[in-house]
């Protein structure tokens, strides 16, 4: 039976298209090149306003940890130096909110690369305090909160990283314990079983009076603030031993939210600022799109995803990123600093977009073909 030559012609084409694709999808070179030049970019127009050892510095500065790991670029590697000795190795200042703490991920990795030059005393004293010590939120004499210690799920991707990243290098599994005794807090608070994806914090859920719906009459979820939550999912899991006795509980609620955000992203590779309002802002926001794409890339280099499940969506994760990237390096659409889905432009940067960017490329450069 012979094939119609116009069908043979037709694979061919989609062979030779997919081939060049994945080539340009996987060229490492072009991927370490786009990190360093956005990462140039974002030392030159620092945050003047912000102190250095801020969460929007952690979350920045995080990404270029896991930028040097990937490629052994020394670019980062001095970034990180620099930035460390600038701020004595020191945490911010809140013992007791989680967002203060997000900077000693890049200490930790220094650490790990070159120890005698960085001091790990002020990230030891702040963990201990944070989790240990009787406080505003946890005691409920602030009456504003909920009296749990990391009650918006942005606070997801500050501290928990930084406590499994401590403890393994301390072999201190105590910490994991009281780690995973106040996520479980956020987590039965902010997650949504059905939707599989978390409130900001408690504005956002539904008790049926006076619920803040989106126009189309659905809940907001924000995008950058489950991208919070999925990316410190990933860098705890990275840092967890393979047998500690709660892990399962992090890779199903890491299954269970890859899964709904595979449903989510649209056609230009992106997420949208409101996850099920997409209609309400309708352009990819960097920040969060950044971090799922870390998320999944790493689910597929670490054996927790299927690859002929996910690959693509890592793929066009990544092509969505890299067109938001101007020739000078700078990062755009991303949304400014905040706590719900919110407008972002092709010139609207922060630091913590750059972060994300970063952290997307640090794994999708190890995908395999």
């Amino acid at each position: 039976m012979k094939l119609n030559s116009k069908i043979i012609m037709l694979w061919v084409a989609v062979l030779l298209y997919n081939g060049s694709y994945a080539q340009t999808v996987f060229d490492q070179k072009k991927i370490e090149n786009a990190m360093v030049r956005a990462m140039e970019w974002q030392e030159a127009h620092p945050i003047f306003e912000m102190d250095t050892r801020d969460w929007t510095c952690g979350a920045y500065y995080t990404g270029v940890s896991r930028a040097h790991k990937s490629t052994r670029n020394q670019v980062f590697l001095a970034a990180l130096k620099m930035a460390g000795h600038y701020n004595n190795w020191e945490p911010y200042k809140r013992l007791h909110h989680a967002d203060d703490i997000i900077i000693s991920y890049s200490y930790l990795y220094a650490n790990t690369i070159r120890k005698r030059i960085v001091d790990l005393k002020p990230t030891h004293e702040f963990i201990q305090h944070h989790l240990y010590e009787p406080n505003a939120f946890t005691n409920g004499s602030d009456t504003t909160l909920m009296k749990i210690l990391w009650w918006w799920c942005d606070a997801l991707f500050m501290a928990p990283p930084v406590i499994a990243y401590y403890a393994e290098q301390t072999n201190d599994n105590s910490l994991l314990d009281a780690m995973h005794e106040q996520y479980k807090q956020t987590y039965d608070l902010l997650y949504d079983q059905e939707e599989h994806l978390f409130a900001r914090d408690t504005r956002f859920l539904w008790d049926g009076v006076d619920d803040i719906k989106e126009e189309n009459g659905k809940k907001v979820f924000w995008g950058r603030g489950n991208g919070w939550v999925l990316g410190g999912l990933a860098l705890v899991l990275d840092h967890m031993p393979k047998d500690y006795e709660h892990r399962e509980f992090y890779e199903q609620l890491y299954r269970e939210m890859v899964a709904k955000l595979k449903e989510l992203q649209h056609k230009d590779g992106l997420w949208r600022p409101s996850l099920l309002s997409p209609e309400s802002y309708s352009f990819g926001e960097v920040s969060g799109s950044g971090f799922y794409t870390f998320a999944i890339a790493w689910g597929i280099n670490n054996g927790l995803l299927e690859k002929d499940e996910y690959l693509r969506v890592a793929i066009d994760a990544w092509k969505g990123l890299q067109k938001c990237q101007q020739k000078s390096g700078k990062v755009g659409w991303v949304q400014n600093i905040g706590a719900e889905p919110n407008n972002a432009t092709s010139e609207s940067w922060q630091n913590f977009g750059t972060g994300a960017f970063l952290l997307a490329g640090s794994e999708v450069i190890k995908l395999k073909k």
